[in-house]
């Protein structure tokens, strides 16, 4: 019943911490784009890709105590930073094995800005488009970002990068 919610923890452990909630909306989305087994459905939303049920299963895991949510006043922007809590680790016992893939997929990802993984989802959600028609896309649903064609060429080069660590 709660393997769902072990996948989140465990993916919060594999990734040490994850700054920002939209940061972990876009990994999980990526991650699932990239067949691993997250549940969490996802629409096309201010941000790129966003999860109604991934947000409540965060609050629901910071309220049964296995995440720690600690907030930050970054200035111009404030930002949620999650981590395991000591009971969290005893809960990731209920969790499968992850995929052998998983922690170097998650390394990476998190190593990546918001912006990016925003555009990395973004494109991902149109994947049944060809590359051009995913590119107008992202600059129609995006505009206000405005990325460049440099940003782009980067972003699909990290997705096929990240397809070499496809769970299937």
């Amino acid at each position: 019943m709660l393997q769902e919610h072990a996948k989140i923890v465990q993916f919060v452990s594999l990734a040490n911490e994850v700054n920002g909630r939209k940061k972990m909306q876009k990994m999980i989305y990526i991650l699932k784009k990239m067949d691993f087994p997250f549940a969490e459905k996802y629409e096309l939303h201010m941000y790129g890709p966003y999860s109604e049920e991934l947000t409540l299963r965060v609050e629901e895991l910071c309220e049964m105590g296995f995440l720690a949510e600690r907030f930050e006043d970054k200035g111009s922007y404030k930002q949620y930073c999650y981590q395991v809590t000591a009971e969290g680790s005893k809960f990731l016992g209920t969790a499968d094995e992850p995929k052998t893939q998983l922690p170097d997929c998650i390394g990476r990802l998190n190593d990546k800005s918001s912006r990016f993984l925003e555009l990395v989802s973004t494109l991902l959600f149109f994947d049944q488009l060809d590359k051009e028609e995913q590119i107008a896309k992202v600059r129609i649903v995006k505009n206000k970002l405005n990325f460049t064609d440099q940003e782009m060429d980067q972003a699909f080069a990290f997705i096929k990068e990240l397809q070499t660590y496809s769970a299937s």
